[in-house]
């Protein structure tokens, strides 16, 4: 497959004060990339572009803002002269059971993880197609599988897969290459924030292999990497991530009994549960941000 070499590339990362987006920045300058970073922390999103070896440049954004997403474009188009890509990175994860869910907590989720990556792109779009560029979104193995206590973290990866499969095929004709990213348990603030809750990693570990594992962060931030300079339709942060996806088909019948019955052995745990809010650092950010 044909690659793109990002060497002197200007790469738009939302979700880029730490975690994935803030490794992604890294390599990918390391490559010679030019990076805009654009985020809810002002001071972490500094600090990694002064460390950047490359011409670096940050924005304080809430990704579910229009408004604010559009002058971020403009700015980053102005300061910079073309956008080439745009990595929809920001997120935020809550679980527990949905019964005594946070319902603000439930729908804030909904919003940062689908309606900022569509906030995302349709700020950006005007500038990719006059690059003709790449736009990669970040989903989740939590797009293919369901699981329980993560309905609304389900529900807005399934939602964002979907709505990038869709804007795929709309701007293909006109040089845009649309992907999407795949990620399992990895090693970052916000699944190190939802085993802090034990209910939550205690069933997380009755899992099947290879879904009851963390998996480090550097590997997979390479085969994002890899899936940039590739303009991949599909990029995959775990080898084995191909093979849920081959059998999407079937995996919701035979998995949502078992998972059933995982969760029926914490029966007791669940019911006496308590709400859980936005978890990790970035999950923390965002709440302060919105007071």
């Amino acid at each position: 497959m044909k690659r793109w070499n990002v060497d002197g590339q200007v790469v738009v990362i939302t979700g880029g004060a730490r975690g994935v987006g803030e490794l992604l920045a890294r390599k990918l300058a390391a490559r010679g990339a030019k990076i805009a970073l654009v985020g809810l922390e002002p001071e972490e999103l500094r600090r990694v572009c002064a460390s950047l070896p490359t011409d670096a440049a940050h924005w304080h954004a809430d990704v579910t803002d229009e408004v604010a997403m559009v002058r971020v474009a403009q700015a980053v188009g102005d300061r910079f002269g073309r956008v080439d890509v745009v990595v929809g990175n920001a997120g935020v994860a809550s679980g527990g059971p949905f019964a005594t869910s946070q319902a603000q907590a439930w729908r804030r989720v909904i919003e940062v993880n689908l309606l900022g990556g569509t906030v995302t792109a349709r700020a950006f779009l005007p500038l990719l197609l006059r690059s003709r560029g790449y736009f990669l979104q970040i989903a989740s193995l939590a797009a293919v599988i369901p699981g329980p206590m993560m309905t609304a973290y389900c529900a807005s990866k399934a939602g964002v897969e979907a709505f990038v499969h869709s804007l795929r095929a709309e701007v293909a004709y006109r040089g845009v290459r649309v992907g999407v990213g795949y990620l399992s348990w990895t090693d970052t603030d916000m699944v190190r924030g939802a085993d802090a809750h034990d209910l939550m990693r205690d069933l997380r570990r009755t899992l099947p292999w290879p879904m009851n594992k963390t998996y480090p962060l550097s590997p997979a931030v390479d085969r994002i990497v890899d899936g940039v300079e590739r303009r991949a339709f599909h990029v995959y942060g775990q080898w084995w991530l191909r093979g849920p996806q081959v059998m999407r088909g079937w995996l919701p019948p035979l998995i949502g009994p078992a998972a059933a019955g995982r969760v029926a052995r914490f029966a007791s745990r669940v019911e006496e549960a308590e709400p859980v809010g936005l978890v990790g650092a970035g999950g923390a950010a965002d709440e302060r941000e919105r007071g």
